[in-house]
């Protein structure tokens, strides 16, 4: 693990600093973690191209798509952080093969006129998919290009009716154990189920979108299958992973970074090569693919360059304070 700031941080080296204290412990007890016991075949991830392609159509505007090289598939879908399959950034791919997204259902609830459990196929009912490529930053300091698949978050939204009272949005993920194995090994450390939150004008941004798929197909089990947020302007762990729940609250919610090291990681998390994690810069990153002799080193920008369509939210915040 690298303690101090670097520019030229390997992604490969960084894990956050209170699983990395608990790291000596796991280990200690890897035998006994059912979570960390070997998958047999079936549980092997499934081949992509088994993957169920969907209908969308490509939008063109430099607004929601960048015209900068692709990711390839191979690191979009093998180079992941989820944690729910474990630490590695391969381990997302090697363990959710047991995984099921179909069939799924979402539950919204708090300040809406319209609360209730939605199956997915009805929230899609009447959407049109499109792909959007848009830039991923990872807090950890590597990022790709993905063309996601999906709809406005406030397309959604806007069917439930947020009430007067909605000035958040509370995004909670999937608690299964049984086919999630980083759940049961990391069970004490993190707080499960994942959670995380968005202003509400965050939320009904035209950016906001609620994925389905990449490069064509659903989405990978590793990748946040059936169902994830992506916020391009913010650090990817704000987009989360396999929603089940969406709840409209008065209230600034409760997110699982935040909560287990709050002084690395902030509600608002915007990308801002200004304001450097406590561990390292964030002042470069490195694109994937990316290796130790060809690293791809790109600097950082502001808003991960979105700025010009979303700057003007925090119009007066101290983003140094409000990270």
């Amino acid at each position: 693990m690298l303690i101090g700031k670097s520019q030229s941080i390997l992604s490969s080296e960084i894990t956050p600093e209170s699983i990395y204290l608990r790291r000596r412990q796991f280990m200690l007890g890897a035998a006994a973690l059912a979570g960390l016991d070997v998958l047999p075949a079936s549980a092997k991830e499934p081949a992509l191209e088994n993957l169920r392609p969907l209908s969308f159509q490509k939008n063109s505007d430099p607004a929601f798509s960048t015209k900068e090289a692709l990711t390839p598939l191979q690191d979009v879908t093998h180079y992941n952080n989820f944690y729910e399959f474990g630490t590695d950034k391969s381990d997302p791919a090697a363990n959710s093969g047991r995984f099921k997204a179909e069939p799924w259902n979402v539950v919204i609830e708090g300040a809406v006129d319209k609360p209730g459990t939605y199956a997915l196929e009805d929230l899609l009912k009447g959407v049109v998919l499109e792909e959007r490529i848009y830039r991923l930053r990872c807090v950890e300091a590597w990022s790709m290009v993905i063309p996601w698949i999906g709809f406005p978050l406030s397309v959604l939204l806007k069917r439930v009716q947020p009430t007067s009272r909605a000035k958040y949005v509370e995004f909670t993920t999937v608690q299964r154990p049984e086919e999630m194995p980083g759940q049961r090994s990391l069970t004490g450390l993190i707080d499960w189920p994942y959670r995380e939150g968005l202003r509400i004008d965050e939320a009904m941004h035209p950016l906001t979108l609620m994925a389905v798929g990449l490069y064509g197909r659903v989405l990978p089990n590793q990748n946040g299958a059936p169902l994830r947020l992506v916020v391009p302007w913010k650090y990817g762990f704000k987009s989360a992973k396999s929603i089940v729940k969406i709840r409209l609250m008065e209230q600034v919610p409760h997110t699982s970074w935040n909560q287990l090291a709050p002084n690395e990681y902030g509600f608002y998390s915007n990308v801002n090569p200004d304001v450097d994690h406590p561990r390292w810069s964030q002042k470069f990153e490195r694109r994937l693919p990316s290796s130790l002799f060809n690293p791809n080193r790109i600097q950082t920008l502001p808003f991960n360059g979105y700025a010009e369509q979303v700057a003007q939210l925090y119009a007066g915040m101290n983003l140094r304070k409000f990270y």
